[in-house]
């Protein structure tokens, strides 16, 4: 049955073991994005990676006197996480193609062949240019896979479900990021070659995703898009668990008919009536990186080594922030359909900034260049990097990716969310190239420049960010964004809009 709530339509729909099955196989491109993230901060910090590959680096450790914040200071070993992203920022354009003209499915199934590759690449590594090329290639497979199955998630789970469904993907990354630090923490006793283990081991969530993207369906609305309607109806019926899905198939093909009007999907992104969907797609996603998070989930060890932990100390500390990272994107599954996003990003706001201005204050306060902080200071950081993390983890993480994916029309859907993956690549890529130099030189100061950012982005969730719960997605321009005190502005009536109402009479 179709029933109405408020002004949107309810469709009618139930939670069945195969649309489950297909989330979680789905999400595993987040588990390897996550596993990316994890372990080169542990590999960069295990001697038998540096020896190999950056001794002028190992050399500088093995100093007593070195600055506590300059030791790992190195542009190449900077280049080595860094340019995964790098390559994710420059594929995530292709990659949107691919996701318009072949589908989800075989977009996702091409970023578990990038992660295969990549994977045997890093770990068979003998010179620095196999190691860059590997990672290249796992970036290859962070820009095809980031770009599909946000989208995939948003395009299958019904209205009422999208939030959770789609926070899957960010509960993902969480566990890659756990399960890598667990892994460098044993690999890290195994010398000279734990750094080989540690990169190799992420075949196995290369190969979990491969395997999925051969059982996972096609979307309906990718179906439908490239002509195929018969089987959208019925992959739309499987998924759904019910018969009577006429409803809901109607609205996907009105959304398909205007999306074949657009021939130029990125022109079309320029038009005015675009720009509310666009910005906040990008803004939202150069925002997860200033919030400081992935300087420090890459850099936790060699942070926690600054602070006066041992290599193994270190370790263990990652992992206890990783523990905290998944249990709280669990806070947001529960809570994202039901208080909303605005208000998870404006509570995260304000924790996130208490705890970089205290992380600043202690070890400016503490922390020279050559001592290490006391040992109950050391974990106070600890403990003030989980409340970082965990507000982090049922925020911005998850609805940085999540609101991008649902709210632009379908005839800019691919090309829109292109933008917002290859925008946050480009900052993680800033961000992974400078943090450990702007260590060295701003020192306790990269945490005020941090939260001056966080700062930044409260004001902008308050006054341009719209609440898009219980909202589906092809209704975001009337419900939403028409009704934006400030993005209305941006919304006439045009040829679009005439378009949909005719399609919708006849």
């Amino acid at each position: 049955m179709t029933t109405t709530e408020g002004n949107s339509v309810k469709f009618e729909s139930r939670i069945t073991f195969y649309v489950v099955l297909c989330w979680i196989l789905a999400a595993f491109g987040g588990l390897m994005f996550g596993y990316d993230i994890g372990i080169s901060g542990g590999v960069t910090g295990m001697d038998g990676f540096l020896i190999k590959f950056f001794p002028n680096v190992y050399r500088r450790k093995l100093k007593a006197k070195e600055d506590n914040y300059c030791k790992y200071d190195d542009q190449y070993l900077q280049l080595f996480t860094s340019s995964l992203y790098l390559a994710a920022l420059i594929s995530s354009f292709p990659a949107s193609k691919v996701c318009t003209k072949y589908g989800r499915k075989p977009t996702i199934l091409s970023a578990s062949v990038f992660f295969l590759l990549g994977s045997g690449l890093s770990a068979g590594a003998h010179q620095i240019w196999m190691l860059i090329l590997g990672r290249i290639s796992l970036g290859f497979g962070v820009g095809f896979g980031n770009e599909a199955v946000p989208l995939f998630l948003s395009e299958i789970a019904p209205v009422e479900y999208r939030g959770a469904v789609n926070i899957l993907f960010q509960l993902l990354i969480t566990i890659g990021i756990l399960i890598a630090n667990l892994v460098n923490y044993g690999t890290s006793k195994v010398h000279p070659w734990g750094w080989r283990l540690s990169l190799g081991l992420a075949a196995i969530p290369a190969t979990g995703l491969f395997i999925g993207s051969l059982i996972i369906p096609e979307t309906p609305t990718s179906l439908v898009e490239r002509n195929h309607e018969e089987k959208g109806r019925k992959t739309l019926k499987k998924i759904r668990g019910v018969e009577n899905v006429d409803p809901e198939f109607e609205q996907i093909k009105v959304a398909c008919e205007i999306a074949r009007r657009v021939k130029y999907p990125y022109r079309n992104l320029m038009k005015i009536s675009s720009m509310p969907p666009l910005i906040i797609g990008i803004v939202l996603q150069v925002f997860q990186q200033f919030t400081g998070i992935n300087a420090i989930m890459f850099y936790a060890p060699i942070l926690f080594q600054t602070v006066g932990f041992k290599n193994d100390a270190s370790l263990l500390s990652a992992i206890i922030t990783g523990l905290v990272n998944v249990f709280c994107t669990l806070v947001s599954i529960y809570a994202v359909d039901k208080v909303g996003r605005r208000l998870l990003l404006l509570q995260a706001c304000v924790q996130m900034f208490v705890s970089q201005t205290a992380i600043g204050g202690i070890l400016l306060a503490n922390l020279k260049s050559t001592n290490s902080l006391p040992k109950g200071q050391a974990w106070v950081v600890v403990v003030l990097v989980c409340v970082y993390v965990s507000s982090f983890a049922w925020s911005w993480g998850p609805l940085g990716w999540l609101i991008p994916s649902e709210t632009f029309p379908l005839e800019t859907r691919t090309a829109g969310f292109a933008f917002a993956v290859s925008s946050n690549m480009l900052f993680t890529f800033v961000i992974a190239q400078s943090f450990l130099s702007m260590m060295c030189h701003m020192r306790a100061g990269i945490f005020f420049f941090f939260a001056g950012w966080i700062v930044i982005m409260g004001i902008f969730v308050l006054f341009l960010l719209p609440e898009t719960k219980g909202v589906a997605i092809d209704e975001m321009k009337e419900r939403v964004w028409k009704k934006h005190p400030i993005w209305k502005k941006f919304m006439g009536d045009d040829a679009d809009d005439r378009a949909k109402k005719t399609i919708e009479m006849s």
